[in-house]
């Protein structure tokens, strides 16, 4: 079984170019499904595709059906889905000729409304990082660009000096899939990139090349990232949880409620679906709502 997954998580690695969570994603998910087999079939052998050719759809739905009322629908979702991608590996390499995964429908997940702020609220927590050091001048640039560009923040941290055109006032971003994309930057944030540049060296070692840096000197990691909007949000008087994707969804929504083209904001995002990037759509329905209620003589 270890041989299994060994050869999938090559493939996601090499082939796929899948994110580093995606990846420890899909190989927990495989691994807790194979626990619950074994514990089904304490007679199989461990290794070798025979493995594979006793899984049926059966065995599929039962596994699902015992994650439904402990796990949230889009986890258990998760979890088929890294099922199915397992399985299709399988096949293309002749251990298996049917996918069962394919034939258990997936939970049907609540649909959510994106979480963002307002411009008001965006612009008072954008204007917390306002000190003159170092670290300051680079939490500011951080979350400048996140809000300016619409990063992920797995983006945001993968980003090397060379990949930012300060002239052009463009960053060249390395999305899920290892797909390539360029974003244009604000001036605002341009300008916080600037100050911040002119005094990265101090930080950042010799070899270094990453964008932005931690205080021993290494690449500043997505974790870091989400304490310093924590910390600065912290010191404001918004009542909210607020995280790097909330910061994505916010640059999204302000681009959709002044016009922007839901196609274009989905090229700036990064989504391989329209689909994905029409969630936006929900949250401006319900802003306009809210207008209509407070402004309409009849409402």
């Amino acid at each position: 079984m270890i041989d299994l997954l060994e050869m999938y998580s090559q493939y996601l690695l090499k082939e796929r170019g899948a994110s580093p969570h995606t990846h420890k994603n899909y190989l927990a998910d495989l691994r807790h499904f194979f626990q619950y087999f074994f514990d089904k079939e304490p007679a199989v052998p461990r290794q070798g595709t025979r493995i594979l050719k006793l899984i049926d759809a059966e065995m599929v739905r039962a596994y699902i059906g015992t994650l439904l009322d402990r796990h949230h629908p889009a986890s258990v979702a998760r979890k088929l889905a890294s099922l199915r991608s397992f399985f299709q590996f399988w096949i293309r390499q002749g251990g298996m000729t049917t996918n069962p995964a394919k034939e258990v429908a997936t939970p049907k997940i609540p649909k959510r409304v994106p979480r963002f702020l307002s411009v008001d609220e965006a612009f008072q927590l954008l204007d917390m990082p306002h000190g003159t050091d170092l670290l300051s001048l680079r939490d500011k640039a951080v979350m400048e660009l996140i809000y300016s560009s619409g990063l992920r923040v797995s983006e945001l941290v993968g980003l090397n000096l060379h990949d930012l055109d300060l002239t052009e006032q463009k960053v060249r971003v390395l999305g899920k899939g290892q797909k390539e994309r360029i974003v244009p930057v604000t001036p605002k944030a341009i300008g916080a990139l600037q100050d911040y540049i002119a005094r990265r060296n101090e930080l950042a070692k010799g070899d270094e090349t990453a964008l932005f840096v931690n205080r021993r000197g290494g690449r500043l990691t997505a974790r870091s990232v989400e304490r310093m909007i924590r910390k600065y949000l912290s010191a404001t008087a918004l009542n909210k949880r607020v995280t790097p994707h909330v910061l994505r969804h916010t640059f999204a929504t302000h681009l959709l409620n002044q016009g922007a083209d839901l196609r274009g904001i989905q090229e700036l995002l990064g989504h391989a679906s329209l689909s994905t990037t029409q969630k936006y759509t929900h949250v401006s329905v319900d802003q306009l709502m809210e207008v209509y209620d407070k402004t309409h003589p009849k409402a």
